[in-house]
């Protein structure tokens, strides 16, 4: 079985290795601390699993799940991040992730995720399920009233997040690599759907619905 692990905190990679291999000693555990090398290396060698962080450098976005696929099909994804799993979780499973686990799950929770997603099934917590059966049953009402965030497109969430970051729009149509004022109709977007005025307004209306983000 071969594993590769995205993670730009060395202390979070050689932790997931090590617990990997005293886990499933038959296992060869790969490393990566950007989302270029991650790309590399699915070019170099064929993968059973990836463990992907959101939030790595190169990356950074929803894209990076589709990038992952164009060089092996056939590779489980499974999102290990601190991002809020309420906003994010469901956002990436349908972007095509095979399961989403937060870093502050027990052990016992992160072996049944790596179990199921290794059995082509998807994994999500009970409180995403929970909220996933909300969306289902309001047809997404209920969820978008509780937390205005999740009115938001998975594009225009990442450009609140890097505004938030405080980057420019000129910083963040590099890093998303779209012109400047794409990026600028997706900020007034944004600002309409949340209903706010400025940046500062932002960065309150994200502290109060998504403090991962801060």
């Amino acid at each position: 079985m071969h594993i590769l692990i995205a993670d730009d905190h060395a202390i979070v990679r050689h932790g997931a290795m090590l617990f990997i291999n005293e886990w499933l000693p038959g296992a060869k555990v790969w490393e990566a601390d950007n989302f270029n090398k991650v790309v590399k290396t699915l070019e170099e060698l064929t993968f059973d699993l990836l463990i992907l962080d959101i939030n790595i450098p190169g990356g950074n976005n929803i894209q990076m799940i589709d990038v992952a696929r164009l060089k092996q099909p056939g590779i489980r994804i499974l999102i290990f991040t601190a991002y809020d799993e309420q906003l994010y979780a469901i956002r990436y499973l349908q972007a095509g992730a095979n399961g989403y686990l937060h870093k502050l799950a027990s052990e016992d929770q992160i072996k049944n995720a790596i179990e199921t997603v290794l059995a082509d099934e998807q994994y999500m917590s009970r409180e995403v399920k929970e909220s996933l059966l909300r969306m289902i049953v309001s047809n997404g009402k209920k969820t978008t009233q509780s937390n205005p965030l999740n009115t938001l497109s998975n594009r225009e969430i990442e450009v609140a997040r890097f505004l938030v970051q405080g980057l420019t729009l000129m910083e963040i149509s590099k890093a998303l690599h779209l012109q400047i004022s794409t990026v600028s109709t997706y900020k007034n977007r944004i600002f309409e759907k949340l209903e706010i005025n400025n940046l500062v307004e932002l960065v309150e209306k994200v502290r109060l619905y998504d403090k991962s983000i801060i």
